[in-house]
C-alpha cells in the first residue's frame, strides 16, 4: 500500500496544501489556522500513520533537527553521562544528536566539524581541544548556535557551560588535609587543556593556603594515549619511591579507577591512614570497599543549561538583526565525602 501524502491529507481535511505543511512544521499558530482545522488534520495525520520526509523538510525549511555533539572521548564516564543526558534533553525538545569523538586530536576535531557542516546540522555542541579556535571563530562567523562545554576559550567570546575546576580541587585538597594529610599527590593527565590545568591550581593553591609546600616528586601526568601497562607501571613506580604519601587526588575519575587496581595489586589498603578522592563519581567509587569520596560535577545541571543556551541560540539564529548575547555559564561542583 503506497504511504499517504500530504495531498492525501490536505484532500481528506477540506483543506490546502499549504494549510497541512504549516501544521506539519508548527507553524499553525503563527498563520492563524484555527484550533478546529488543526485537530482535524492531526487526526488524519494520525490515522494515516503518516511520517514526515525529513530530507524534503530540511531542504523545505532549512532545519535538519539535528546538533552535533563532540566530545573528546565518547567512551570516557564523564561524556558518555552528559551525552545521555544532553540526547534525552534535546530529544523532549524536538532534536536528535549526533556525536563523535575527537581523541584530542584537533586535525580530527576540524574534520568532525567540516563533517557535521555537510550534513547540516542545526547547531553544535563541542568540548574543544587545543588547535580548532579558528573553525570556533568561524562558526559564529556564520552565525551557527554554538555552545562549548567542560573547557573555556578564553579568548573566543563563545557560549560556554564549565564547572569551576579551581574549586572542585581546592575543596577536595582542604578535605583531605583538614584530615591530617600532610602528603598529597596529585595524579593527573599531560593534556594542558582549561579544565586540567584548573584542577592542578586548585589543588597546589589548597596546599600554599594551608602552609604545604608543593612536592614535584608526587605529581605525576600521565599521557593521554598512554596503554594501560604504561599508566599502571608510571602509578607503581609513584607509591614505591614515595612510600610518605598520606593521600593522592586524581584529577579524572578514570585515572582514579587505574589507581585502585595498581592499590590492589602492590595491597596498599584504603584506611585511616591513606585516603583517595577522585575528581568525577563513578559507580565504582560508590561500590568499592571502602567507598571513594569525589568531587561530582553537576552533569544533569550543566546538560540542562546546555541545551537551554543552544535553543535560545537558535530561536535567534535567523534574526541577524539580533546582537548576539553571549552566555558564560560557571556551575559549581559538590564534594561527596564517603
Amino acid at each position: 500500500m503506497k504511504p499517504a501524502s500530504i495531498k492525501d491529507i490536505a484532500s481528506k481535511a477540506n483543506v490546502s496544501i499549504t494549510t497541512v505543511s504549516f501544521i506539519l512544521n508548527g507553524k499553525a499558530e503563527q498563520m492563524r489556522i484555527s484550533k478546529g482545522v488543526i485537530e482535524k488534520v492531526n487526526t488524519i495525520i494520525k490515522e494515516f500513520d503518516f511520517k514526515p520526509n525529513q530530507v524534503a523538510r530540511s531542504l523545505r525549511t532549512g532545519n535538519t533537527q539535528t546538533i552535533g555533539l563532540i566530545v573528546e572521548d565518547i567512551s570516557n564516564p564523564f561524556f558518555a553521562s552528559i551525552a545521555r543526558k544532553i540526547e534525552d534533553k534535546a530529544y523532549k525538545r524536538g532534536y536528535k544528536i549526533s556525536y563523535s569523538s575527537t581523541e584530542n586530536d584537533p586535525v580530527k576535531a576540524k574534520e568532525l566539524i567540516e563533517m557535521f557542516k555537510s550534513r547540516q546540522v542545526d547547531a553544535y555542541i563541542i568540548a574543544p581541544v587545543p588547535g580548532i579556535e579558528a573553525e570556533i571563530k568561524q562558526l559564529l562567523t556564520e552565525r551557527i548556535p554554538l555552545v562549548i562545554f567542560d573547557r573555556n576559550l578564553p579568548d573566543i567570546d563563545v557560549n560556554c557551560v564549565v564547572v569551576d575546576n579551581f574549586n572542585g580541587t581546592y575543596i577536595a585538597t582542604k578535605h583531605l588535609i583538614d584530615s591530617g594529610k600532610k602528603n598529597i599527590a596529585f595524579v593527573t593527565v599531560d593534556l594542558h587543556v582549561d579544565q586540567i590545568n584548573n584542577r592542578f591550581l586548585g589543588y597546589e593553591k589548597a596546599l600554599q593556603d594551608n602552609g604545604i609546600k608543593f612536592n614535584k616528586d608526587i605529581y605525576t601526568e600521565i599521557p593521554f594515549d598512554s596503554t594501560d601497562d604504561n599508566t599502571n607501571a608510571q602509578l607503581m613506580l609513584l607509591f614505591e619511591k614515595n612510600p610518605e604519601i598520606d593521600a593522592v587526588l586524581f584529577s579524572t575519575n578514570y585515572l582514579a579507577i587505574k589507581g585502585l587496581l595498581v592499590l590492589k595489586t602492590i595491597n596498599k589498603e584504603i584506611n585511616d591512614d591513606f585516603s583517595i578522592v577522585a575528581y568525577d563519581d563513578h559507580d565504582v567509587f560508590k561500590l568499592h570497599t571502602p567507598p571513594i569520596s569525589v568531587v561530582d560535577q553537576p552533569i544533569e545541571d550543566m546538560a540542562e543549561k546546555i541545551i537551554d543556551v543552544l535553543l535560545n541560540e537558535l530561536a535567534s539564529a535567523n534574526n541577524t538583526l539580533t546582537k548576539r548575547e553571549v552566555s558564560k555559564i560557571i556551575l559549581q561542583p559538590k564534594f561527596i565525602k564517603r
